[in-house]
């Protein structure tokens, strides 16, 4: 299979407020060309929509983890935490040698920021 891009969906019973948050408080890059609620996220696009189905909290949050990599996952972490977001697991040493970090979006979704090579 070829695969030309690659985009993950969270759909929430508020999109409105979710994309708020992904915009304002984590500042992911909007991608207006494609909707209001669409960010680019590395090489690939995480998209915020309304869905029918949907009702409250993530009820399986460790289903799937939405990761980012970033430079310093600590300080994205104090920057996040700052703006009142959650964090379920501190910015942790791992086996491998990198950082990690999750936090919940406000649909209690799991998201982790990953450091690579962390000193």
């Amino acid at each position: 299979m070829k695969v030309n891009g690659f985009n993950v969906n969270v759909c929430s019973e508020q999109p409105e407020r979710l994309i708020r948050f992904y915009a304002d408080v984590v500042g992911l890059q909007p991608m207006p060309q494609i909707g209001p609620g669409a960010f680019l996220v590395g090489g690939a696009a995480l998209l915020v929509d309304g869905h029918s189905e949907v009702k409250g909290a993530a009820r399986e949050p460790q289903r799937i983890l939405l990761t980012m990599s970033v430079d310093d996952a600590s300080a994205e972490q104090t920057r996040l935490e700052a703006a009142g977001v959650e964090f379920v697991r501190p910015a942790t040493k791992e086996p491998w040698g990198g950082l990690v970090a999750t936090f919940l979006d406000l649909d209690g979704n799991y998201c982790q920021l990953v450091q690579a090579g962390a000193p």
